[in-house]
């Protein structure tokens, strides 16, 4: 992906990683426009980032995403970079009661979400050069957490539909790029303070430096242990991993 000259739109980029993508972008010489349900959070970006822009955005709702995707392309018609961020994550009972309305919400937001704000923008993008449509996973599709299994199991449907899309978009101007963090420092699951998570301004550094090469799968290097365990010996990999956050979670 090429990392300067483009008009970028950023779910979720009111905070977190989201924001810190924004950020890095924004000085890199790109128009940035962020989306999030949260106006508050939305103005404080814009404020510290002069020249940055903002939607509101609920991602959950099909009618916000296709109000938000026409106001884009009326009043950005050089859109040609679409960030998939927003997401929520939240703690479950795999082994016991799941919470309907926490089921329900985490698909809707996580993997219905994405799907729906790029169908709303693709034939767009495809009139677009250097078009990119960029998804945030995580280290969780290919690694499920057991206490957020719901939410692990949004991210591995979310890089199976990222695959089919890639395929799909093959013959045309559009790439299809997955960035799949680590555990990083953010306001998900109150991990802000974690010590054993990436600072998030490591984290973005090294992705943004990852997002300049030709790579389908935008990983730092505290991800790639996770990318590659799938296969027979996933079992004890995602035992392992589980055995130790139960500790850390205090589980």
């Amino acid at each position: 992906m090429k990392l300067t000259g483009n008009t970028i739109f950023i779910t979720g980029g009111g905070s977190g990683i989201g924001r810190g993508l924004a950020e890095a972008l924004h000085k890199r010489g790109n128009k940035v426009i962020i989306g999030g349900r949260r106006r508050s959070h939305l103005d404080e970006s814009v404020a510290a980032n002069p020249g940055m822009a903002a939607i509101e955005l609920d991602i959950a709702d099909p009618a916000s995403i296709g109000r938000v995707a026409a106001q884009l392309i009326a009043d950005y018609p050089d859109l040609n970079v679409l960030i998939n961020n927003a997401g929520i994550m939240q703690p479950d009972q795999a082994g016991g009661h799941i919470d309907d309305a926490l089921m329900v919400s985490t698909i809707t937001t996580n993997l219905m979400g994405p799907i729906r704000m790029t169908s709303a923008l693709i034939d767009h993008l495809k009139t677009r050069n250097d078009a990119v449509v960029a998804y945030t996973s995580s280290v969780l599709a290919f690694v499920p957490l057991a206490a957020t299994a719901v939410y692990s199991s949004t991210k591995a449907a979310l890089h199976s539909y990222i695959l089919s899309q890639r395929f799909m978009l093959q013959n045309t101007k559009v790439r299809v790029l997955e960035i799949a963090p680590p555990w990083v420092r953010t306001d998900l699951m109150n991990s802000r303070e974690a010590e054993q998570a990436m600072p998030l301004e490591a984290f973005i550094d090294e992705t943004i430096a990852v997002l300049g090469t030709d790579v389908d799968e935008v990983l730092v290097e505290g991800a790639k242990q996770y990318r590659e365990n799938p296969g027979p010996g996933e079992h004890g990999f995602v035992n392992g991993l589980n055995a130790r956050m139960m500790e850390v979670l205090g589980g």
